[in-house]
């Protein structure tokens, strides 16, 4: 079992960091995954990710007090904007969009309702 958490903690980690250079790519939550994964299977694995000076502080912030930073919620809006455009801008059906906007609004809100880190 622990090495099945350590390779999803390593998916995980994989992901969360072609997210920083990915902008559709969410960051966060996919090291949130590692940090969960990783404390299930190695200890020096969380330890490493949670210690680390880049990628530590948005997990700590969230541990510590479920805290989003502000400029982590502005990329986010920024983000769910743009794949809206996209969408917009591909001539999805209306139905779909607002299902869609739907998703990205109610994600927005709970984003904007998390003190900011």
């Amino acid at each position: 079992m622990r090495l099945l958490w350590v390779s999803a903690g390593l998916a995980a980690l994989g992901l969360g960091v072609l997210g920083i250079f990915l902008p559709l790519l969410p960051t966060v939550p996919f090291l949130l995954l590692a940090a969960f994964c990783f404390a299930r299977s190695s200890e020096r694995l969380h330890n490493w990710l949670i210690h680390h000076p880049v990628l530590g502080p948005p997990i700590r912030d969230w541990e510590r007090s479920g805290a989003i930073s502000l400029k982590g919620k502005q990329m986010a809006t920024l983000s769910m904007l743009a794949v809206f455009g996209i969408s917009v801008g591909l001539g999805l059906r209306p139905t779909i969009l607002a299902v869609q906007a739907a998703a990205l609004c109610a994600s927005g809100l709970f984003i904007w309702t998390r003190p900011s880190a």
